[in-house]
């Protein structure tokens, strides 16, 4: 029996590393594949950034001192960890607070507390709130079809029919409540808008978010009801036989200008004459969660995936890691770290920031320009369950850079089908992270960065 439990023994150790990714006398096809298939059961770098900077320092909210905490916490993480040059690379903002009273009530005909939350950048309806008449539409699409002046003196509320998708598609067409809504409502003569979050999930939580107001348009209280709470409403509407009052009170303030900042951190390559590989993210977080899944997760990922290369010896190009600050409230920056190193070249960017659930698609936007690097590529993450595509990848929001420079941009798509459960609510918490997803996402991103941080040739975008 023994004998048999040694081949036993043997036999589960081969396949901890999958055969495909094998080749003959038992050398791995690419860089830092090892490390890659130890990841995906064995890594803990990333956990311990999402679940250490949730922890000691919870929401961070832009161009706060909570901000300037979480930058501070996470230039100390990477230090510790080994990464050089690290750096808090500062710009300024205008910054907007939440401030302490969100609330919406029916006045009439069923009076009764509805469960809201202020959209960032909105003004303040004042201490006293702002009462009158709420309108309903279907959609922003109904909104923008109505009658110039037909909402003077009104409330406007906008609903939508936002579901799951894997690939989050829905929330490009139907963000658009809170997008555009307030300010299309602003230009109809409302005094005031609420919106049906933009989420899926059923729990009274609102979701917040940025908006703007086109140039000329007078900003006007913009708010988030929880999706329960937009059903409720709705339901009066079938119902009631006369107009429906609201009183809404949002007190947020503009606070002037204050300082925000990119941390960033490096793994030192070989080559220095070699344009880097950006692995980004972003560091801040709305006021109401600690951000794990938006976008804490994604930092550690990177971080993970940058470290883990690094164990397999020197890359022989550099890996630079960007914690961006203040994407929430308008990509402040990605914007200020472009200007600043526009004139340094990027070899090839990406970055994490649509939660911690498994990544499930492989896209990048040099498939036609390098269709070799591509296909291995897509080979190298094959056997972690991630399909290629013929998508070109457009890039997230935290790697302007790449855009600026017409350079190589991937994305590694994550399962978004429970992101909007979270997103931008008081839910997105460390314990909705799971742990063998969250190492699913390490264990590719530390096979691509292990691939392109040792490629020799130009990666060339579309």
């Amino acid at each position: 029996m023994k004998k048999y439990a040694h081949s036993l023994v043997l036999a589960l150790a081969a396949l901890s590393v999958p055969l495909s990714a094998q080749v003959p006398g038992g050398m791995y096809k690419y860089p830092a594949q090892q490390q890659a298939d130890d990841a995906l059961t064995g890594d803990k770098y990333a956990w311990d950034f999402v679940e250490g900077i949730t922890t000691e320092v919870g929401p961070r909210q832009a161009g706060t001192e909570a901000e300037k905490r979480g930058r501070e916490w996470a230039m100390n993480w990477l230090n510790k960890h080994g990464f050089e040059n690290v750096a808090d690379e500062p710009f300024m903002m205008n910054t907007w607070v939440p401030g302490e009273v969100h609330k919406a009530e029916i006045v009439s005909p069923f009076p009764q507390p509805l469960v809201v939350q202020p959209l960032g950048g909105t003004p303040s309806t004042g201490p006293d709130g702002i009462t009158a008449e709420v309108v309903e539409f279907e959609s922003v699409d109904a909104l923008a079809e109505a009658p110039e002046g037909s909402l003077k003196g009104k409330i406007a509320y906008v609903t939508h029919a936002m579901a799951a998708s894997q690939d989050g598609s829905h929330y490009g067409y139907f963000g658009g409540a809170r997008f555009v809504g307030p300010g299309l409502a602003s230009q109809k003569g409302a005094v005031a808008i609420v919106i049906k979050s933009i989420g899926t999930d059923e729990h009274r939580n609102p979701h917040t978010g940025i908006i703007r107001f086109p140039d000329g348009v007078d900003p006007i209280p913009a708010g988030a009801l929880t999706l329960p709470d937009a059903a409720n409403l709705e339901r009066m509407f079938d119902r009631a036989d006369g107009p429906i009052t609201l009183k809404l009170t949002l007190t947020p303030r503009w606070i002037g200008e204050t300082q925000s900042g990119n941390v960033v951190g490096e793994i030192v390559g070989r080559d220095p004459s070699l344009p880097p590989v950006l692995l980004a993210c972003h560091i801040d977080s709305w006021w109401n969660a600690p951000g794990a899944f938006d976008d804490g997760a994604g930092c550690g990922i990177a971080a993970a995936a940058a470290l883990n290369v690094s164990k397999a010896g020197q890359p022989l190009r550099t890996i630079r890691v960007l914690m961006a600050g203040a994407e929430e409230v308008g990509l402040h920056g990605s914007v200020a770290y472009s200007k600043a190193h526009i004139d340094e070249p990027i070899g090839v960017a990406y970055e994490s920031d649509f939660g911690a659930d498994r990544i499930w698609r492989f896209e990048s936007n040099f498939r036609e320009t390098n269709p070799d690097l591509h296909t291995k590529l897509a080979k190298s993450v094959a056997r972690f369950g991630v399909a290629n595509s013929t998508i070109v990848a457009r890039g997230g929001a935290d790697i302007n850079i790449a855009r600026d420079q017409n350079t190589a941009i991937i994305d590694l798509q994550q399962d978004g089908s429970r992101y909007f459960e979270l997103h931008h609510t008081p839910d997105d918490t460390l314990d909705k992270i799971d742990p063998a997803q969250l190492r699913q996402n390490v264990a590719v991103w530390t096979q691509v960065t292990g691939i392109l941080a040792n490629y020799e040739g130009s990666i060339k975008g579309e």
